[in-house]
């Protein structure tokens, strides 16, 4: 009796060891997310709560906002973890070594960094700046050799103590993006998310340089998409398409045009008999038009023709169903929507 008392606590005990395992790599299984910069990301930076909940909303809940900072306010409920450290200098963060201790503290998966504004302010030149955004990704990728890396081209700045800001911050915006191309690798890749674009000091800041309500919601729209399309990943191989008997459609939609700028959606709908599961759209830009960001779908694109597959949570329809994804892009002079074919 003894001997089966024994076996069948050792037995307990090791299913209970396997559910504990089981768990804990079930709830690490969430992706971390860190919001980086100053205080245009940490004061309040309620740019991240309307971020969050947009993301809940939207399917996107297997998420973890982190930093060893905690919510600072906006009075909606959200994840509020955050590295916005106000009054930093991104040279500065970079020079005193202080971001290794917040990611090991952390370990984010993707790092969403607004950084640069004190910088620019403190008149310090973009080759600098840019220098010690080098330090920083290396850094990070220290702490995680997959990291995906959102870098925004900063909001403009007019403050009225700083009459040359506004010019700096462009002259910073401007070689952002040359940086980001040198600095990507395919295993830890850097989008470039552009704040700058359709963004005014003068309606979207309550100072010339925070954002004020409006300015919070443009800033999470521009994050928004850029987020998705790192959550989302890329897949290794190209989907084996099954079309269903009769196909499927899919419908261009202008969501929205500034200059040299607009958004883009695409309806995708099973309007077979049968299930399928996946699909891809095709299209040719008529005038130039070139895509800078593409979510809920995997992009490929050669010169003005244009290829979006399913990812892998959104490819299987049932008769009658539709899946949307979007695109930013960019066009100058001529806008023609394009009409894209589904198979």
């Amino acid at each position: 009796m003894r001997r089966i008392s024994a076996l069948l606590a050792a037995m307990l005990a090791l299913t209970a060891a396997v559910m504990f395992a089981t768990t804990t790599q079930a709830s690490a299984a969430a992706t971390r997310i860190m919001p980086l910069g100053d205080s245009i990301t940490g004061s309040p930076g309620c740019w991240r709560a309307l971020l969050w909940n947009r993301l809940q909303s939207t399917g996107y809940t297997n998420i973890d906002f982190v930093g060893t900072l905690p919510p600072q306010g906006c009075g909606v409920a959200h994840d509020g973890d955050n590295e916005g450290h106000g009054g930093f200098l991104a040279s500065n963060v970079a020079n005193q070594n202080q971001l290794p201790g917040w990611l090991a503290a952390t370990r984010p998966d993707i790092v969403m960094m607004h950084f640069g504004t004190n910088d620019v302010w403190s008149n310090i030149a973009p080759a600098t700046i840019l220098s010690a955004f080098t330090t920083l990704v290396n850094q990070m990728r220290a702490s995680n050799p997959a990291m995906k890396i959102l870098v925004a081209k900063i909001i403009p700045m007019n403050p009225s103590a700083c009459p040359d800001c506004a010019q700096r911050a462009v002259n910073f915006n401007n070689a952002i993006p040359a940086w980001a191309a040198a600095t990507s690798t395919q295993q830890s890749p850097i989008t470039v998310v552009d704040q700058w674009t359709g963004f005014s000091t003068s309606t979207d800041t309550y100072d010339g340089v925070h954002p004020n309500a409006t300015g919070d919601q443009k800033m999470s729209d521009k994050w928004y998409p850029a987020l998705v399309n790192a959550l989302s990943g890329m897949p290794t191989s190209t989907p084996t398409i099954t079309p269903s008997p009769g196909g499927c459609t899919a419908t261009f939609k202008n969501a929205g045009q500034w200059q040299g700028g607009f958004q883009g959606e695409v309806t995708v709908k099973n309007t077979g008999a049968g299930a399928m599961s996946a699909w891809t759209v095709r299209w040719t830009f008529a005038n130039g038009q070139q895509i800078s960001q593409l979510w809920n779908g995997t992009l490929s694109a050669s010169g003005s023709a244009v290829t979006v597959r399913n990812v892998s949570w959104n490819g299987a329809l049932a008769p009658g169903a539709s899946a949307t994804f979007g695109f930013l892009a960019s066009w100058n002079g001529t806008n023609t929507a394009p009409t894209p074919t589904c198979s």
